[in-house]
């Protein structure tokens, strides 16, 4: 069965830095699609950053040049490099694993709370 355990959210002031990390456990890594949700208090959970197979990246227009997606497979963890951090990244942030070969699957970890906030 496969499982998604996200750690190192947190409390940081506005410009301050934070990385998540996502470890993936119960099946192969390297054969998903991952990526990083967020929702914040009242609104629709949204994308901000997904990593194909092969590495190639997307971002939220919010995010591009702040965040970054990467994964090691090695590690089974997928990471998710957070700079330059605004009030408005307050949001609880979920990994997400997509397998898109048969059987196909989507896959969510628990949440993480990130809160920018002097």
């Amino acid at each position: 069965q496969v499982q998604l355990v996200e750690s190192g959210g947190g409390l940081v002031q506005p410009g301050g830095s934070l990385r998540l990390s996502c470890v993936l456990s119960g099946s192969i890594f390297s054969i998903y699609v991952m990526g990083w949700y967020r929702q914040a208090p009242g609104k629709q959970r949204e994308l901000v950053a997904a990593i194909t197979t092969g590495g190639l990246t997307n971002y939220a227009d919010s995010v591009k040049g702040r965040f970054t997606i990467s994964r090691d497979n090695a590690k089974n963890t997928t990471y998710l490099q957070m700079n330059s951090l605004e009030p408005e990244d307050t949001a609880v942030y979920y990994c997400n694993a997509q397998r898109w070969t048969i059987p196909r699957g989507v896959y969510w970890g628990q949440g993480t709370q990130v809160t920018v906030s002097s």
